[in-house]
């Protein structure tokens, strides 16, 4: 049996939370949760948003599963997310991105993955007043932390069925920064002849996302540009409501959806899962139950396709009504 943490969240979190779980439970599945909560709600009683107890339980089950927190703003306290990634170096942030049926978008052919490095770029958090006209942020680019995330997108390919992994930077006005990164993705590249290599400024690429992109498969990127870009590609499926993501490093990894808390409509039963349970799905496969995630997935794919859907898809169903839909067509 698996013990995987469960950070169950607040606002809209512990309903999702809910909704995943006994899907995953109904598959069949058998897996020992570690409920951890985390976000506003524990705030008062622990002094923090992700108290000790989170990141011990984590360090101890080396995967977790994560509903959205809310970290209050004008109160001091660093992003949960954040903390995550700088406690347990989640350097690799994973953005798989497809069209799932039934849900209406511009494009039908969307399968593509982001792989955005997660530690250094601006988002180090370097910065200085220089006086009160000017203020500097640094952007921290290094060979080690290029290297990992770049050969991090090889293996993913290689270990999916990919074929192509193109490396996004703006190399031709940062020369030394983002050159470093290219020149990093270009070394460990050639490690891996059977996979296509392919190089394409961001500006460029953001452009020919919103024409075709279909073209692309596998994308690394530097910290900022990826978390651009990975909105983007949420929005060419469908929005952040059907967004899934991963952060990942050596030792551990958390799954968990991109969208927030959603407050304005906690416990009124309208929450849509599917994020979360996308996340989950990814989960599956990393732990190494494939045949469930497979199921459960397949599941999804025929409820959406049946036009079961939450009202943020343009259905009517609560998440409750949702979740049992999803039950009836495990098979």
């Amino acid at each position: 049996m698996h013990t995987i943490t469960l950070i169950n969240g607040d606002g809209i979190g512990p309903e999702i939370s809910d909704s995943v779980v006994k899907i995953i439970e109904k598959s069949g599945l058998d897996i020992n949760w570690d409920i951890q909560t985390a976000g506003s709600d524990v705030i008062e009683a622990e002094g923090s948003p992700l108290p000790q107890r989170v990141l011990d339980s984590i360090k101890k089950n080396k995967v977790a599963l994560k509903a959205p927190v809310t970290t209050p703003i004008g109160k001091g306290f660093r992003s949960v997310n954040v903390q995550l990634r700088k406690s347990l170096d989640l350097y690799a942030n994973l953005r798989p991105c497809k069209n799932l049926p039934g849900v209406k978008t511009k494009f039908d052919d969307v399968d593509l993955v982001v792989v955005r490095e997660n530690t250094e770029d601006l988002y180090a958090g370097i910065e200085e007043q220089i006086d009160v006209d000017t203020a500097h942020s640094i952007k921290v680019i290094t060979r080690k932390a290029s290297e990992r995330i770049c050969k991090f997108a090889f293996d993913y390919a290689v270990k999916n069925g990919r074929h192509e992994v193109c490396v996004v930077t703006k190399a031709n006005i940062m020369k030394l920064s983002d050159g470093l990164f290219l020149e990093s993705f270009r070394d460990v590249a050639k490690n891996y002849p059977q996979i296509k290599t392919r190089e394409i400024l961001v500006d460029n690429l953001c452009m020919q996302l919103v024409q075709k992109p279909s073209q692309f498969d596998v994308l690394v990127l530097p910290n900022l540009y990826g978390d651009i870009v990975s909105d983007l590609c949420a929005g060419l499926i469908g929005g952040l409501g059907v967004a899934q993501g991963a952060n990942i490093g050596l030792d551990y990894a958390v799954f968990e959806p991109v969208h927030g808390s959603a407050p304005d409509i906690k416990g009124q039963n309208k929450a849509n899962p599917t994020a979360l349970l996308l996340s989950a799905i990814e989960m599956l496969k990393y732990i190494g139950e494939f045949a469930y995630a497979d199921k459960i997935e397949k599941a999804l794919f025929k409820t959406l396709s049946q036009g079961e859907k939450t009202c943020d898809l343009g259905g009517n169903l609560s998440t409750t009504e949702f979740t049992d839909k999803m039950i009836a067509n495990l098979e």
